[in-house]
């Protein structure tokens, strides 16, 4: 049942009050003409109408008191017609929906992170790669083999740098977007009808702060995984240029040979 059907039923019922009140005060009006008129006659020892006036004043409460439970009634049901249409209100729902805008946003930003250059988020790709790259060094390996790994840290490096500025590009383009839905749903929620619109406006606000945390932690995310690689590509060249020392240091250039000087006897 709609809000207007509510209304529609609360207007019937108080004119239905005021009409029964009035063929009420008629009927009564009638009864008591009628009881006037055919009252039983008592024996008496002339042919005379009695007036009986105990008798009338009984039936006049009691019809006051008939017609006053009609009128109770009627208020009774005025008032049950008047909850449900505040019961209606209560239970409309919401006419804005900001969940599919949302959930677009989210997946940007998860297909942004799936996008990871080199090492992705994953530890099985940090465990494998970084076992590689990064703590596999020794100076039995060859100078070739170090620069080649010293070149994979470096482009890790920087595709991390790339990756966490991406997604920072995101999370500031997603504020325009925000602060519409923020203003709509504020909006919606100081001109909701009822308590169910107030909630679910309520509800999506929270929503929008949910997905705004996890921007912030997406680009912490990537903002952390950047430095780390920076870090680990600075500690892992310090062992790099130590066996590059080592191999220097055994390297044994100078062979000597017997000289002859021009001019010399020998």
């Amino acid at each position: 049942m709609t809000e207007n059907s509510f209304r529609l039923w609360a207007e019937f019922f108080g004119r239905a009050s005021e009409k029964h009140f009035r063929r009420g005060v008629l009927f009564t009006s009638a009864m008591l003409a009628i009881g006037g008129a055919f009252s039983p006659l008592h024996p008496a020892h002339a042919q005379w109408a009695v007036y009986d006036g105990a008798n009338l004043v009984e039936n006049v409460l009691i019809a006051a008191r008939t017609l006053q439970q009609i009128d109770n009634q009627i208020t009774s049901l005025t008032n049950q017609a008047q909850m449900l249409v505040n019961q209606g209100r209560n239970l409309a729902s919401l006419p804005l929906s900001t969940l599919g805008t949302l959930q677009s946003t989210i997946s940007q930003t998860t297909a942004l992170l799936a996008q990871a250059q080199n090492i992705a988020y994953s530890v099985q790709s940090v465990e494998q790669q970084y076992q590689q790259a990064y703590t596999s060094i020794s100076s039995g390996m060859s100078d070739s083999t170090l620069f080649s790994q010293a070149q994979t840290r470096w482009q890790n490096s920087v595709a991390g740098l790339e990756d966490a500025l991406k997604l920072q590009a995101r999370v500031v383009g997603n504020i325009p977007s925000d602060s519409s839905a923020m203003t709509q749903l504020v909006s919606a929620s100081q001109t909701s009808t009822g308590a169910l619109q107030a909630a679910q406006a309520g509800n999506q606000l929270m929503a929008l702060q949910s997905r705004q945390l996890s921007d912030i932690q997406a680009e912490l995310a990537a903002n952390g995984r950047a430095a780390e690689l920076e870090r680990a590509r600075q500690a892992a060249n310090e062992a790099g240029a130590e066996a590059q020392y080592q191999h220097f240091a055994h390297y044994d250039a100078y062979v000597p040979e017997a000289v002859s000087i021009p001019g010399s006897g020998n």
